[in-house]
């Protein structure tokens, strides 16, 4: 079990007030069903539920520039019109069987004006590590539009590469940094991490398994900065990752963990192993370039990138492309009807 760079929500709070380096601002959810155009493109519905935020381009199959197609965002920066996904998570009840959706809850602390997040997760862009940037010695070039990648794989059994990871959140504290389900009830929810990888082969904007164009790096947990890249991805681009806070609360008076195995699961009936994330870039022009070259600046690159009030954020919708139920209590997860087979799908796509 690995210790947390940042053991408390307050040492949080007092920990990025003094970072010098990197991007950090919360989205709100912009919608929740079956699409995935980086790991299923095209697939109308793909086989397991997303929670999705960002700009309203999203859809089923994205090709070219999305920031030119985008008219509005989730996200706190308003020129960063790219989409964020993950599996949602899920409570299974160890007394029927059946499932719930769990709800995210905005990431703490909100700061500079970004109160009013609704779900959705926190995004990072770091250039090297959250105290300094590093920028004479390891430039990092924005992502080109039409830019996809994955990091995890639902179909993962054993262990998450290093980057992917889970912590119990209790009181102030947000807990030890684990790799795979917590065993015990979290009071304050269960917050998960994604580290994408830091290295692009500098030619494709996407390979067949969606993970092939990128080598990770990432050897350790929390922000820190990832090793040298490789000369087959010898390109270094902005170090992505993701938080999420799941509101687990609430089903917690529903299980015993004295005699109930962890009642917790992502969207796809896999394993803790199985976490995953999706990214496709979709920055207006070169604005996020433009943050990454700002030194020893933090947060929203120093005033270089335009941001809007998160009540403005949470306007932006994208419609129902699947239509169907995703709320209250059922029998099956959306897409997991063992008749329907989903997971062979998703190897399919996720294979080398």
């Amino acid at each position: 079990m690995k210790s947390n760079t940042i053991p408390t929500l307050g040492a949080a709070a007092a920990f990025i007030a003094t970072a010098q380096a990197g991007l950090r601002f919360p989205c709100s959810t912009l919608t929740v069903q079956r699409l995935d155009p980086a790991g299923q493109p095209g697939a109308l519905p793909s086989a397991h539920l997303h929670m999705i935020v960002g700009g309203n381009a999203f859809n089923a199959t994205m090709e070219g520039d999305v920031g030119e197609r985008a008219t509005c965002t989730t996200c706190q920066m308003s020129e960063d019109f790219s989409n964020y996904w993950v599996a949602n998570m899920y409570f299974k009840d160890p007394k029927n069987g059946t499932y719930h959706r769990v709800m995210p809850k905005p990431v703490q602390p909100l700061l500079g004006g970004s109160n009013g997040a609704q779900g959705g997760l926190t995004v990072y862009y770091t250039q090297f590590d959250l105290s300094r940037d590093n920028l004479k010695q390891q430039p990092i070039k924005a992502f080109p539009p039409g830019f996809r990648m994955v990091v995890g794989n639902p179909t993962e059994t054993k262990k998450p590469h290093a980057g992917l990871s889970y912590q119990c959140m209790s009181g102030s504290s947000r807990g030890a940094i684990v790799s795979n389900w917590p065993t015990g009830k979290c009071n304050n929810g269960i917050f998960t991490t994604h580290h994408f990888a830091p290295c692009w082969d500098g030619k494709n904007l996407d390979t067949p398994n969606h993970q092939d164009h990128m080598y990770n790096t990432v050897t350790s947990e929390g922000f820190t900065n990832a090793p040298a890249c490789p000369a087959s991805h010898p390109v270094r681009v902005p170090q992505v990752t993701f938080e999420v806070e799941w509101d687990t609360n609430k089903f917690n008076n529903l299980w015993d963990p004295k005699t109930d195995k962890n009642p917790f699961q992502w969207s796809f009936e896999g394993t803790g192993a199985g976490t995953h994330a999706d990214y496709m870039f979709g920055w207006k022009g070169d604005s996020l370039q433009r943050a990454m070259d700002k030194s020893e600046c933090f947060y929203d690159g120093c005033g270089s990138i335009k941001k809007q009030a998160m009540s403005e954020a949470n306007k932006c919708t994208v419609k129902d492309f699947v239509k169907e139920n995703i709320d209250g209590w059922v029998k099956y997860m959306p897409g997991q009807d063992p008749s329907s087979k989903p997971m062979a799908k998703v190897k399919k796509s996720f294979s080398a």
